[in-house]
C-alpha cells in the first residue's frame, strides 16, 4: 500500500480473493463477505470477485484501487488535485508559447465627487456625469479607448463608500489603479481607503491631481500628502507617476493616457489569445426583452458568438456580444470588456467564468455548482439544534423582537450589493433587519406575493415595477418603496425600523398651583389653590406632591372660580381643584398637571 496526496492506494495483481483483499483492507474476511452480500454478491472466502466490484468496495472504506495486470508497467496514479495541477501546467505552458500583448485594464478610484466620472468622460469625450443621481456612479461600466492606435480599457467603479465591496473586487481585475484626488481637497477619507485598496490588490499606482483649474489647487500640498502616505511623486524622487488634470477642460488627458502606455509597457502585460476564453463578471443585469446580461472582461483567451460560459450556477450560450457604445461584435480578445446576452439567469460581479465544451456541458457544470451551494447551506441548516429550555425561552424572547423584513430589487448586481452593505451596515439592539430575498430585475408580482408571505416591505433601487404590481401590493397590504440614491434608501429604511418600535412616552409639564386651603364639599374635599405656573385644566391627568413623593395620581374632576365651574386657570390666579376620588389634600402640597406625549422611539 502507498501513500499519495493523502489518497490511501492499494496495488494488487488479479485475480481478488476474497480473504487477501480482506486482509488488504484491513477487515476481517467476514465482514467483507457480509458486505458483499449487502450488495446482492455471494462469496466465499476462497473465491475472486469482479474488480469494478473490488473498487466499489475500496473507494468505501476510503482506498483507491490499482490493479496490475501481466505485462503491464505500473500506471501512474492521477489523483483529482493531480489531474487539476496537470491540466493548469498545459496550460501555463501552452500561454508561454502563444503569448502576445494585450491593453491593460485600468481602474479610475478616489473620493466622492473628485472627478471620477468626469474623468473618464473626459477620457471618453462623452458626457455620462449630467445623468448621475446625486454624483454617484450606479452601476460599474467597462469602457475601451483608444490612444495612439493602442487601447486601454477602463472600469469605471462606483466611488461611493458603500460600494468598498465591489470596489475591491474591481481592483482585482485591474494592472493599474489610477487615484483621483482633488487639487483643491487634497486626501480625503474615501481617497485613502481606495490607496488602501489598490495596495492590497498590488496593483502598479498613478496619481491623478484633478480639479486643477479650480481656486484653491495646491498641487504641491497634494505632493506632501502624497509623500506622507509613502507614495511619493516622481519628481520628488519617489516612483508614483504624478499627473495634473483638469478633467472638465479636458487639459493633461492625454498626458495621462501616456503615461498609463507607460506604465503598461513596463508591466509587460500579456495574455494567450488563442487559448479557451475565460475572466471575470463586472457586472450584470437583467434587461427587460433580452433577460439577464452580464459585463465580462476577458482576461485569457478569445471570446466568441456561441461559445458556452460557466460562471458557478450560472450558464450561457453566447447569443450576441456588445462593446460600450453598444456595436455588436463577433469576438472579444483579451482585456476587451464586452456585453454577454444569453445567461441563464444574473451571475455574480466579481465571479470568475470559463469556457465550457458546449451549452449541455455548460448547463451541467452550473448544475453541479448550483447543487453543491444547496448542499453547503443544507449542511449548515442541519446543525443539530440546542434545544434546552434557555434556548425556548431566548427563541420566544427573538420572535417577539422587532424585525423589518425586506425584499430587496435592483437594477444591477454591483447595485444590490452596495445595497445590502448599506442596510447590513444599520445597527440596532431593538431592531433588527432581515433581507428575505435580494434579485436583481424589475419588482415583479412574484416579489409582491412572497413579501406579503414573510410580512415584508419591498425596496427597489434604480428599477421599475411590473404592470399590476400596485393593484397587488395594495391588495395584500405590502408596501413598495422605490430609490435612485442610496443615502435616501438608507435614511428611510431606518425609518421604518424605528416605526416598529413602541413610541417612546414623554411627559410634558403643563401647569402648577399650590394647596393653600381645604374646604369641605357634599362629595368630599376641595383644595383652594394658588395657580403658580402655566394652566391648570379641567380633565387633564394631575398628581399630588407632598415634599418630593407623589401622594396620588389622576384626573381632574372639579375645578372651580369662586361657585363657577371653570375649564382653565391660568398662573396668578386662585381656584379650587378636586382629583377624583381623591380628598387627603394638605395645606402646602402641590398639583401638577402633565400630559403623556408619544415620540418616535429612536434607534
Amino acid at each position: 500500500m502507498t501513500e499519495e496526496g493523502g489518497v490511501k492506494i492499494i496495488h494488487l495483481k488479479p485475480p481478488i480473493i476474497v480473504r487477501e483483499f480482506a486482509v488488504a483492507l484491513g477487515l476481517k474476511p467476514f465482514k467483507l463477505i457480509s458486505e458483499l452480500m449487502e450488495m446482492s454478491i455471494f462469496a466465499s472466502m476462497n473465491q475472486s470477485i469482479d474488480e469494478a466490484v473490488a473498487t466499489k468496495v475500496a473507494e468505501k472504506h476510503g482506498f483507491l484501487l490499482d490493479i496490475k495486470h501481466r505485462g503491464e508497467t505500473a500506471a501512474p496514479v492521477v489523483t483529482p488535485e493531480k489531474a487539476k495541477i496537470n491540466k493548469e501546467e498545459k496550460a501555463r505552458e501552452e500561454d508561454l508559447k502563444n503569448l502576445a500583448p494585450r491593453p491593460p485594464v485600468v481602474c479610475i478610484l478616489g473620493h466622492v465627487d473628485h472627478g471620477k466620472t468626469s474623468l473618464l468622460d473626459a477620457i471618453r469625450k462623452a458626457n455620462v456625469a449630467a445623468g448621475e443621481a446625486g454624483g454617484i456612479t450606479q452601476h460599474i461600466g467597462a469602457y475601451q479607448v483608444e490612444h495612439g492606435s493602442r487601447k486601454i480599457t477602463f472600469l469605471d467603479t462606483p466611488g461611493h463608500a458603500a460600494f468598498t465591496k465591489m470596489r475591491a473586487r474591481g481592483a482585482s481585475v485591474t494592472d493599474i489603479a489610477v487615484l483621483v484626488v482633488a487639487a483643491d481637497d487634497g486626501f480625503m477619507p474615501q481617497t485613502d481607503e481606495a490607496l488602501q485598496h489598490a495596495k492590497d490588490a498590488k496593483v502598479a499606482l498613478m496619481v491623478a491631481v484633478n480639479k486643477m483649474d479650480m481656486k484653491g489647487a495646491n498641487l504641491d500640498r497634494v505632493k506632501q500628502q502624497m509623500q506622507e502616505r509613502q507614495i511619493a511623486p516622481e519628481d520628488w524622487g519617489g516612483e508614483t507617476v504624478t499627473v495634473p488634470v483638469a478633467a472638465i477642460k479636458g487639459q493633461g488627458i492625454s498626458e495621462l493616457l501616456d503615461m498609463i502606455l507607460l506604465q503598461a509597457d513596463v508591466l509587460e502585460l500579456k495574455a494567450n489569445p488563442k487559448a479557451e476564453a475565460s475572466g471575470v463578471v463586472i457586472e450584470s443585469q437583467v434587461d427587460v426583452g433580452r433577460g439577464p446580461l452580464a459585463t465580462v472582461i476577458v482576461q485569457r483567451g478569445t471570446l466568441r458568438v456561441g461559445d458556452a460560459l460557466v460562471c458557478g450556477p450560472h450558464y450561457a450560450k453566447v447569443r450576441a456580444m456588445f462593446d460600450d457604445q453598444g456595436n455588436n461584435l463577433k469576438e472579444a480578445p483579451p482585456a476587451m470588456p464586452v456585453r454577454v446576452i444569453g445567461w441563464s439567469g444574473s451571475p455574480d460581479s466579481g465571479a470568475k467564468f470559463t469556457t465550457a465544451k458546449n451549452a449541455r456541458e455548460a448547463e451541467r457544470l452550473a448544475e453541479e455548482a448550483e447543487d453543491l451551494l444547496k448542499k453547503s447551506t443544507v449542511t449548515e441548516d442541519a446543525v443539530p439544534k440546542d434545544i434546552s429550555l434557555d434556548a425556548l425561552f431566548a427563541n420566544i424572547a427573538a420572535t417577539s423582537a422587532k424585525t423589518l423584513r425586506v425584499v430587496l430589487k435592483s437594477d444591477v448586481f454591483g447595485s444590490l450589493e452596495a445595497v445590502k452593505n448599506v442596510l447590513e451596515g444599520i445597527k440596532s439592539a431593538k431592531v433588527s433587519l432581515d433581507i428575505v430575498a435580494s434579485d436583481v430585475g424589475i419588482i415583479s408580482k412574484n416579489d409582491v406575493l412572497m413579501a406579503s408571505a414573510s410580512k415584508a416591505v419591498i425596496i427597489g433601487f434604480n428599477t421599475k415595477q411590473e404592470n399590476g404590481v400596485t393593484a397587488l401590493a395594495k391588495h395584500h397590504g405590502v408596501t413598495i418603496e422605490t430609490f435612485e440614491i442610496i443615502y435616501e434608501l438608507g435614511d428611510k429604511v431606518k425609518e421604518m425600523m424605528a416605526d416598529l418600535l413602541d413610541p417612546d412616552l414623554k411627559e410634558n409639564k403643563l401647569g402648577g398651583a399650590e394647596v393653600r386651603q381645604i374646604f369641605p364639599v357634599a362629595k368630599g374635599f376641595v383644595a383652594g389653590c394658588l395657580v403658580t405656573e402655566g394652566k391648570i385644566n379641567r380633565g387633564i391627568t394631575a398628581r399630588v406632591r407632598r415634599g418630593k413623593e407623589s401622594v396620588f395620581e389622576g384626573k381632574i374632576g372639579t375645578l372651580r372660580r369662586f361657585k363657577d365651574d371653570a375649564n382653565e386657570v391660568r398662573a396668578g390666579l386662585e381656584c379650587g381643584i378636586r382629583l377624583d376620588g381623591f380628598d387627603g389634600y394638605q395645606p402646602g402640597d402641590r398639583i401638577e398637571c402633565f400630559e403623556i406625549q408619544k415620540v418616535r422611539a429612536s434607534l
